[in-house]
């Protein structure tokens, strides 16, 4: 494929990447994954005030994982204000990092944020990672969890009946997978599915994933490093399971409401937009934001610009939306 040029990112976003370059490259490789999970920012998340002030009691709970597989641990946070009338909803919430990095503590600021606002619990799942724990160990912890949250709800002070399943990245397409899951195994239908940035396609060939090589903070060579650690010498191939790569899926019927965002200037922009453009050819539900000059993950790394404020108010006020059908 020729690559043409990549869309300009957005001027304040530029200027966040240009801090943050020298401690993220865009093209991570496999042996690059170790060192990674070493990082200064994954230390970072021990000191987290999960709390926020004292709004929550954080709990990290070990739970059963998939039937035959290790124990999972679900961090779960319930708001320590009086309880409402009715059980609160809940975010369950799948973090991301490629399918290789991470822990139940990256990114949860975001869903205790939107919990903090709209009285909700949140669920963060831990799931095995790539490459040690390929594919189906990730999902199917993802599973294990959401199944485990359902079931003790009401210990929780939750409602079974309005549970949103939520992640960017890597958690965004684990996200979609567990939805796809859920109908599939005619399992508890979630309230809606909120997919940040998701991580769908194994193929690694769209024209945004050829325009933003080399640039942002996940590119081509990333994703190619992400995808071989879940999917081995599948990845790219004809016999890829749509729990691992939502994108294969050939039937999006019957999914439950999903928010989808990305940045025009990321690897993933066509493969979301087409993965929201064939939910609604299904007939199903699905609200679409493409961010202008947006890089991947730019909310989080630069939440003062004025893109990333626009994103987290329209995540937020998405799901005030639907909490109140």
């Amino acid at each position: 494929m020729t690559s043409v040029p990549p869309p300009p990112f957005d001027p304040e976003l530029a200027a966040a990447l240009e801090l943050i370059k020298e401690m993220i490259q865009p093209g991570m490789t496999p042996e690059d994954i170790e060192f990674v999970r070493q990082g200064p920012g994954i230390a970072l998340l021990a000191d987290l005030d999960l709390t926020l002030g004292g709004a929550f009691e954080v709990e990290d709970r070990t739970v059963p994982g998939p039937e035959g597989s290790p124990e999972i641990s679900l961090l779960i946070c319930r708001p320590t204000s009086p309880a409402p009338d009715r059980p609160r909803p809940v975010v369950y919430h799948v973090h991301g990092g490629g399918m290789v990095i991470g822990n139940n503590r990256v990114g949860v600021d975001v869903p205790l944020e939107w919990a903090r606002e709209l009285d909700m619990v949140v669920v963060s799942v831990e799931y095995r990672l790539a490459p040690e724990n390929p594919h189906p160990a990730p999902v199917e912890d993802v599973y294990a969890g959401l199944l485990w949250t359902v079931e003790h709800a009401k210990e929780l002070g939750a409602d079974p009946e309005r549970i949103v399943i939520a992640g960017a990245s890597a958690g965004g397409g684990l996200g979609a997978a567990l939805g796809l899951l859920l109908r599939d195994r005619q399992g508890p239908r979630p309230l809606g599915q909120l997919l940040m940035c998701p991580m769908l396609d194994d193929r690694n060939d769209t024209p945004s994933s050829h325009q933003m090589a080399g640039l942002g903070v996940w590119d081509r060579t990333a994703n190619a490093t992400g995808w071989g650690a879940l999917l081995g010498e599948r990845r790219g191939g004809p016999d890829v399971s749509p729990y691992a790569a939502p994108a294969r899926a050939e039937d999006l019927t019957g999914l439950p409401p999903a928010f989808l965002d990305v940045g025009s200037a990321e690897t993933f922009r066509d493969e979301v937009v087409a993965f929201a453009s064939r939910i609604w050819q299904a007939g199903g539900v699905a609200e679409l934001h493409v961010w202008p000059g947006g890089f991947h993950g730019f909310d989080g790394f630069a939440p003062q610009a004025a893109l990333s404020k626009s994103a987290r108010a329209a995540h937020l006020d998405w799901l005030r939306r639907l909490l109140a059908d």
